[in-house]
């Protein structure tokens, strides 16, 4: 079966490196899936896990956000951080999770609930990710 080589790189550097048979990414405009042969495209990314589809097999990463990019079989994702389940330190992201929350239900003039949102979201999907 036809496959894709698949990149993920954050600013610390890559990430991943692998082969697949579809990639699953959530879009800022809706989930989209992406198989060999597919037209070119650069979509941006939202907070939520990507997977990798090799055979009867599934990978997961934790991806915060970035871009994607598919040309000639590559999927390139550009990503401000992205974690494999067996890296994602799930006690760090609970309390993450439950300091975002209290931000949000917070009554406090100066809590920035858009950053504490975005924290909710990425401690969530690392969750996720993790369990699964």
């Amino acid at each position: 079966m036809k496959t894709l080589t698949v990149s993920v790189v954050t600013p610390n550097g890559p990430v991943m490196e692998n082969e697949a048979e579809m990639v699953v990414a959530r879009a800022e405009s809706g989930e989209i899936g992406i198989m060999p042969n597919h037209i070119p495209l650069v979509a941006p990314l939202s907070i939520a896990a990507v997977r990798l589809k090799q055979g009867n097999d599934e990978h997961q990463l934790a991806v915060n956000g970035g871009v994607m990019e598919v040309s000639s079989n590559k999927v390139t994702i550009l990503a401000q951080s992205a974690e494999k389940p067996e890296e994602i330190d799930v006690q760090r992201a609970r309390e993450a999770k439950e300091r975002a929350e209290e931000r949000l239900q917070s009554k406090q003039d100066n809590v920035d609930y858009l950053r504490a949102e975005l924290a909710l979201q990425r401690a969530m999907n690392r969750l996720d990710v993790a369990n699964k």
